[in-house]
């Protein structure tokens, strides 16, 4: 399989900072917390750490690593950052022949403070990942490609969603697409109109619930009943969270099945929404799919864990697998992920995976609700 990365490449620099040398607020009635940081204070820090990462490289060393011959897209700056990113895609075996570099702007890096559960707060500057041009999206980057994987794109660089989008498509590529909150809000219209030509798109509950008014707006169609599937792992025990509560944004609501219909409504094959710990959902034609989150031995970071997810699993469904396969294989290499403090470490090779896989074929557990109409 030949595969290409579209996207972020960013420096990461991770602190770590013991839960006791930094109060965390949380707020009972929002489900959110906010880590409190004293102004003109020095705070002690476990470790501080410098890794390669960005929605598109994390991307790509992950399916180089299942075993694709995969090739970036990026642009970087002509700084030291900059050296160190191609030098990791090196190392990883992905060509970086389509790595644009620009002296406009400089290589995009984030600060990464992770304390309590590991759930970071980032702070980031996206420098030369907002600058790509149509030229560095040319049609011959995407010719023989099986799999073309879009990333997260912001400013200058989202305007090139809608023809990556279609030159991948015409390109006869697999077209997988796990865009930004910023890129859904700020620019929902034309990306909406592109959906019809993506065979499979991925988001968090987050920015799934960001769509929901402009789905609402629309009016498109509800979902049709769903009907448990007890071939499939349904053993009469409730549905899992998202699936009971919904989507709601803005004074709109969606059931998770009807905002499943209405994005496949749009001609999108197939959509992926995570849930954190909660596990993900899958919806293709036959229906909509559930995978329970894998166990991580310890959560040392959850940075990456998304990439992890949804690049194992538009990999594996490329190459053929059936969904439920995909999905159990992407939960595990997303577990690997948050065992380790940065994005990339714990990614796993597709022989690993086979082999957890074969060991215990029916782990995470994964259920199906059949479309009825």
């Amino acid at each position: 399989m030949r595969a290409l990365a579209i996207g972020s490449a960013m420096i990461d620099t991770i602190v770590l900072v013991a839960s006791r040398n930094i109060e965390r607020m949380t707020m009972a009635n929002d489900a959110v917390s906010y880590l409190l940081l004293e102004q003109g204070r020095k705070v002690e820090a476990e470790s501080i750490a410098e890794h390669v990462g960005g929605g598109a490289v994390n991307a790509a060393v992950a399916m180089a690593r299942l075993g694709a011959e995969t090739a970036a897209v990026l642009k970087v700056g002509t700084d030291l950052k900059a050296e160190k990113i191609l030098t990791r895609l090196r190392e990883e075996g992905v060509a970086a022949d389509f790595v644009a570099r620009t002296d406009a702007d400089e290589t995009g890096a984030a600060v990464m403070i992770a304390s309590h559960d590991r759930n970071a707060t980032i702070f980031t500057r996206r420098g030369a990942n907002t600058r790509l041009a149509d030229t560095d999206v040319a049609a011959d980057r995407f010719a023989g490609r099986d799999l073309v994987y879009i990333t997260a794109l912001s400013n200058e660089s989202a305007d090139r969603f809608p023809d990556i989008v279609r030159r991948a498509g015409e390109a006869g590529a697999f077209v997988a697409a796990n865009p930004g909150i910023r890129q859904l809000t700020a620019r929902a219209e034309p990306f909406l109109e592109r959906l019809c030509d993506l065979s499979l798109l991925a988001v968090n509950r987050v920015e799934a619930e960001a769509l929901v008014p402009a789905l609402s707006v629309r009016r498109v169609s509800h979902a049709p009943a769903l009907l448990p599937d007890a071939d499939e792992g349904d053993d009469g025990s409730e549905p899992p969270p998202l699936m009971r509560q919904g989507l709601s944004f803005g004074g709109f609501d969606m059931e998770l099945a009807s905002f499943c219909a209405a994005v496949r409504a749009f001609g999108c094959a197939r959509l992926v929404v995570s849930d954190g710990t909660n596990g993900a959902y899958l919806a293709d034609a036959e229906g909509i799919y559930h995978v329970a989150a894998a166990d991580a031995v310890e959560v040392r970071g959850t940075a990456g864990a998304g990439d992890a997810f949804t690049s194992t699993c538009a990999t594996l469904l490329a190459d053929g697998a059936d969904p439920a396969r995909a999905l159990r294989a992407a939960a595990l290499n997303a577990a690997g992920v948050v065992g380790h403090i940065d994005t990339q470490s714990g990614l796993s090779t597709r022989a690993a995976l086979d082999a957890r896989l074969a060991a215990a074929p029916e782990t995470p557990r994964v259920r199906f609700w059949r479309w009825t109409t």
